[in-house]
Formats: structure tokens, sequence, C-alpha cells
């Protein structure tokens, strides 16, 4: 096709998707939007089924670089510079934006008594950078993660700055949010999971031999960490010990900590 039988975009559309930068609107259409050629490449290629792909709002002078376009030229529409910077998320707008439908899988559809042996399960309590939601969405992936939950204080998993930190993985694994933590860590315990907690004051993570075939873990706020309520109420708490005492740090960034312990859990 060529750069003439695309159509563009008109006011109504893009007044539309804008709003997807504000997450009660990214709420009640059950969409949101990603904005760059790396970050839309990579939704596209981890997408469930072409239904997920809602449109594709891109400047002429990026057109050849969508990859499958012509698998998707029904839901290319052209935009212009000054459009591209309303839908933009960033300070400078890339020409590329992405919209895409929400992983349908709610709370209620996940069954931790199907979950197979030696799967891990991943509980966000009160991580609030969407940065750190993302990368650590991206870093469960990597290391095999089933589930990733969201209690409370979360950030948004479809924040466009989750959904660049995320490289692609919102489509890689299951994940939810759920109004108490606590009761969903309890559900899991039913389930027969054992429940770990990121802590400064735990045990050294390197000195446990096995890790149990059912295990959540719970990674906490980026300042306060695990709630203590939380706290109480697991099986064990780990801590990543520091290389010497004068670190100069008080705590590791949140999503380098859980990298650091998925990649321990499935050595």
């Amino acid at each position: 096709m060529t750069v003439e039988s695309y159509p563009h975009a008109g006011k109504s559309l893009i007044r539309r998707f804008a709003k997807l930068l504000q997450k009660k609107y990214r709420d009640r259409e059950g969409l949101f939007l990603a904005e760059g050629l790396r970050t839309v490449s990579e939704l596209m290629h981890h997408i469930p089924d072409a239904g997920y792909l809602i449109a594709l709002l891109v400047e002429k002078e990026q057109l050849s670089h969508i990859p499958q376009s012509r698998r998707y030229k029904e839901k290319i529409y052209l935009i212009d510079s000054d459009e591209a910077r309303r839908l933009s998320g960033t300070s400078t707008a890339q020409g590329i934006v992405g919209i895409f439908s929400q992983q349908k899988r709610s709370a209620g559809e996940i069954s931790y008594q199907e979950q197979h042996a030696g799967e891990l399960v991943l509980a966000l309590d009160d991580v609030q950078d969407p940065g750190n939601v993302g990368t650590i969405l991206r870093t469960a992936s990597w290391f095999g993660v089933s589930t990733v939950v969201c209690g409370p204080g979360t950030a948004d998993r479809y924040n466009p700055k989750a959904i660049r930190a995320g490289a692609g993985s919102v489509f890689c694994l299951n994940h939810y949010s759920v109004g108490d933590i606590e009761k969903e860590l309890e559900k899991m315990r039913r389930a027969g999971y054992h429940i770990i907690c990121s802590s400064l004051h735990g045990t050294d993570f390197r000195l446990q031999h096995a890790v149990p075939e059912r295990t959540v873990l719970v990674i906490g706020n980026e300042a306060k960490g695990v709630s203590m309520s939380i706290l109480r109420k697991a099986d064990l708490q780990i801590t990543i010990p520091r290389g010497r005492k004068d670190a100069g740090v008080e705590s590791l960034n949140a999503a380098v900590s859980a990298g650091i312990l998925l990649s321990e859990f499935v050595r």
C-alpha cells in the first residue's frame, strides 16, 4: 500500500487515545498506549492474537519501519507531528504509537491449585515506581514466573513508563491487581504455597538450600519494604547481603532485588 492509501486519524480518535495516558481511562476502556518502534514491535510480537492490537498511529516517515504492516494494514492510521506529541508519554514524540487491549485474564480466573509444581508466583506490595513494575514484569518473564500479583499502591502495569520498561512482557505472563494482598496471599497459602518475603532483616538468601515447589516471593515498597503485617505471616524472610559493611546505601532497587532473588530461585 502507498502512504496515500492509509487514512488519517481523525480528531476524535486522537482525543480518545490520548486519554489513555491517564489510568482512569485505561481502566474504563480496557486499553493501553505504547510508544516507540521497539516497544510497539515487541508488543506486536507477543500479543496472544491479532485482536489485541486496536490501532497503529504512525507518522508517514515511520511507516516503512512498522513490522508486518501488510497484516495490520486495516489498523494503521497516519498522524502528524503535533498529533504524535499529544499521544506521547515522553518529552520527545517518537512518531509510532500502538493501542492495545489489556490482558483479559483476571484474578478470579487464576487457580493456584492448578499451577504446576515448581512454578513461581511474584507478589508486589506497594511497589510505586512504574519503571520498577515494568522491569519486574520483564525480569519475571525471563525467569519463568507464572503469575505476578499486584497489591494496593503498586503502580499500574499499563502506565506508559511501565510498558516501556517491560519490553513486551505485559503479554508474556499472567498478572493482575487485588484490593487486599494479604487475603490473596492467604488464598495461595491454602493452595500449598510458601510465602517468602524480601526483607533487610531476613536470613542470607544464599543459605537456602532448596526453594519449596510452590513459592510466592513478595517484593515490597521501594522505601519501606514489605509491610509488617505481611512479614509477620511469612514462612521465611530473606535478604541480599551487602558486599561490604560500608556499602553506603540502605537498600537495593526493588527491581534489582527481584532479579537477584529470582535468579537464585530458579538456579
